[in-house]
């Protein structure tokens, strides 16, 4: 098992194998009419992280699934990884995992049981992480591999976190930095340095566990994580959901180390492409660089949090608590021309 390497049986990588937004909104238009659900607090209209569901006793249900190809070679670390990402929904909406289901893609005849066993072993690891049990699941006969979870969670609907419900006025916080996608395309490229893709497999293995306490501040008024559409494209969603406009100052925008390096060797997913081509006319001017790792995409990223500006001393005590040292790299504003201008 220790000469697999699970990259090379996938076309994509991670969160880049998402469909592209310009993409995905087009095969989720329909005509036909949403039946009404007045406990459906939130649905796929506001493309928020999970659906919530309102019991009626001042709590909502909280459901969500995230999938995807290997991102790094390690079976056991790609399950985790997969796992990590899909319990990230539901604490990006301010809420607790209560147990998971795994969904499992397995190309039969070209990797053997065992090193799919070490794939559920990671998942199992992450949900342990959390405090929940990986209660069951479904698998299939696949042409590449795919793992990642169905999560149930729940929430106290006073601190439901959304990412359409931002105002002017507030700073922009990430809890993780950037350049995922570049390192893992450089890692599949067979270009990357000895250790390179260490802290990039550190972050992407460490839960987003810190959004359920981040959500009990009342002046975050609006959460959501960074994954496969990059920086842009979530922080684009906040807008488009609000109303309003976004100022990034690009040196604030924290990057994993040597990813600079990569990008300029080349190392570019393909998903970052899609990603700026589904929304790049909503974005103000940007240089190669800035288009590079604004618009990478993220698998198992951070937290994009909304704090206005009287909550932000009590967000930094509660995220240095936590183990983060952080900095608001920007700002929303009324709705201007651009959908996000980066400076």
């Amino acid at each position: 098992m220790a000469d697999v390497k699970l990259t090379q049986y996938s076309h994509g990588a991670g969160c880049g194998c998402k469909i592209s937004p310009e993409l995905l909104e087009s095969i989720l238009e329909t005509a036909r009419p949403a039946l009404p659900h007045p406990n459906l607090l939130v649905g796929n209209s506001s493309k928020d992280d999970a659906a919530a569901y309102d019991l009626g006793n001042g709590t909502a249900v909280l459901s969500t699934t995230d999938f995807f190809m290997p991102i790094v070679d390690d079976p056991f670390t790609f399950g985790r990884i997969a796992a990590t990402n899909a319990l990230s929904d539901i604490y990006a909406m301010g809420g607790l995992p209560l147990m998971a289901i795994s969904i499992f893609g397995w190309p039969i005849g070209k990797l053997s049981a065992e090193v799919g066993r070490a794939v559920i072993d990671g998942g199992r690891a992450a949900c342990d992480d959390a405090g929940i049990p990986l209660a069951g699941g479904h698998s299939i006969d696949s042409p590449e591999p795919i793992f990642g979870l169905a999560v149930t969670g729940i929430v106290d609907k006073r601190h439901l976190k959304q990412n359409n419900t931002a105002e002017p006025g507030c700073e922009l916080f990430l809890t993780k930095p950037l350049g995922i996608g570049i390192l893992s395309t450089a890692q599949k490229m067979g270009v990357i340095a000895p250790g390179h893709i260490d802290p990039a497999v550190e972050n992407m293995c460490k839960l987003n566990a810190v959004g359920a306490q981040i959500a009990q501040l009342d002046g975050v008024v609006a959460m959501t994580d960074v994954t496969g559409f990059g920086l842009l494209g979530h922080l684009g969603e906040i807008c488009e959901g609000s109303n309003l406009s976004a100022t990034v100052h690009y040196e604030r925008v924290k990057q994993l180390p040597n990813v600079g390096s990569y990008l300029a060797q080349g190392c570019i997913p393909g998903g970052s492409r899609n990603n700026f081509k589904s929304y790049g006319h909503t974005i103000g001017e940007l240089t190669d660089e800035q288009r590079g790792i604004l618009c990478d995409p993220q698998t198992s990223g951070g937290l994009l949090c909304v704090v206005k500006p009287e909550a932000v001393e009590a967000f930094l005590d509660l995220t240095r608590a936590a183990g983060l040292e952080l900095e608001s790299f920007g700002q929303t504003r009324p709705r201007g021309d651009k959908r996000i201008e980066v400076v």
